[in-house]
């Protein structure tokens, strides 16, 4: 990030921040859709950020610290958000129903579906680490400077929400196992 930009946002130049928005509204939103799960919550909370952002550039006392100071704001803004809206599933992703599909991405769809799932049974905490972790590309350290917390904390929340993630799936296949096979495993 151009330590420039930042600091003239810091002074109050309207014209930077337009420009620092612009350019930081794609990262942020990839987090935040991230954990979030949908589009339209993602969206609110990377535009309440953003005005974040704006509003408390002044507080930030290092420049070159921006980026994981932004990531903490928006991480507030999701914690906020998911207080404050149902939970409910998500329909970015459904296919137009006049399209033809082959049988891989019926599979791909449902693959995806069932990871969703798994995802949104997380706890706020959980969905976060992960986020930052693998959509973003932090390193477990790099975690937990964003988010306040000591690197065992980072590396507890990333064995948990895995674990978790698992037996979500896991008991997800257990469930979709047709009647007729399940009735022959038990002979």
């Amino acid at each position: 990030m151009d330590q420039d930009l930042v600091v003239r946002v810091q002074q109050g130049d309207q014209r930077a921040f337009e420009a620092l928005a612009t350019a930081d509204y794609a990262r942020l939103f990839r987090v935040a859709h991230g954990v979030m799960g949908d589009r339209e919550s993602a969206e609110d909370v990377t535009q309440q950020a953003l005005l974040d952002i704006w509003r408390k550039s002044a507080r930030l006392r290092d420049p070159a610290k921006y980026e994981g100071w932004s990531y903490r704001l928006l991480v507030r803004m999701c914690y906020a958000e998911a207080k404050r809206r149902p939970r409910w599933i998500s329909n970015d992703d459904l296919a137009p129903a006049d399209q033809p599909r082959s049988a891989d991405v019926y599979q791909a769809v449902a693959d995806r579906d069932q990871l969703e799932r798994s995802f949104q049974r997380l706890s706020m905490d959980h969905r976060v680490v992960l986020a930052l972790r693998h959509l973003v590309g932090m390193t477990p350290d790099e975690v937990a400077k964003t988010l306040g917390l000591s690197r065992s904390t980072v590396y507890s929340r990333l064995q948990a929400a895995t674990n978790a993630m698992r037996a979500g799936l896991e008991a997800d296949a257990r469930t979709l196992v047709p009647v007729t096979e399940r009735q022959e495993a038990l002979r």
